[in-house]
């Protein structure tokens, strides 16, 4: 499903270079649950956006499903996020003025699928059948994660990538959106990828991608 080789990125820095990834070099298989785990600084958030084909790298390559992104203009990346891929974010990133409903409902029409009773579905799924027509802002933390969560699943993608879905919640809430993301995870067969600090969340992986220094230190299955 994905799969990287001498992934290295770099940026300019007052007169010189500023080397934050070098020579990454992995493959995850369809339906796998991967954590990137490191310190604050190792790269983990820039992999994660490489591997998306958010960013593009300064060497290598990603191949997302067999398409190689390197070899798409910004128009086809977008293209093929918006048919394969899905994301949740630290900040969860909701429209305010759109309804828990009509958030979950976006990915959906950006394709042209209006599908409110799928929408509808998710968010009974994750907790909020209740909540369909609450904006952000009369929501928890803890509840606008899981809409954000039914949201990257509204378009049943084949890869879900995910960039500290638990930093910003609680002990107790974080534990179940790392339930519900494994739940949806399994059921779905959806491949997930994501980075975090939260150790409970990464042990629920069946794989870890620990990185250093911008370098792969350790690839370990659970």
């Amino acid at each position: 499903m994905l799969r990287c080789e001498n992934l290295t990125q770099s940026y300019r820095s007052g007169t010189g270079t500023l080397t934050v990834l070098q020579d990454i070099s992995f493959a995850v298989e369809a339906g796998e649950f991967l954590a990137i785990v490191g310190p604050s600084g190792s790269g983990k958030t820039t992999l994660l956006g490489l591997l998306a084909g958010l960013d593009r790298p300064a060497a290598g390559e990603v191949w997302l499903d067999g398409v190689g992104l390197s070899r798409l203009d910004e128009d086809q990346r977008a293209a093929l996020r918006g048919a394969k891929v899905g994301f949740v974010f630290q900040a969860y990133q909701l429209i305010p003025t759109l309804t828990a409903l009509e958030n979950v409902q976006v990915p959906l029409e950006l394709r042209g699928e209006s599908d409110p009773s799928r929408a509808r579905a998710l968010l009974e799924r994750v907790g909020l059948g209740d909540r369909t027509g609450h904006y952000p802002a009369q929501l928890s933390g803890g509840e606008q994660q899981r809409v954000a969560l039914a949201r990257a699943f509204s378009t049943r993608p084949k890869i879900l990538f995910a960039d500290e879905p638990t930093g910003n919640l609680d002990q107790r809430t974080g534990a179940g959106i790392i339930e519900l993301m494994t739940d949806l995870n399994r059921e779905a067969g959806t491949t997930l990828v994501l980075v975090t600090h939260d150790p409970d969340l990464a042990g629920r992986a069946r794989r870890i991608l620990r990185l250093a220094d911008g370098r792969l230190e350790s690839d370990t299955t659970t």
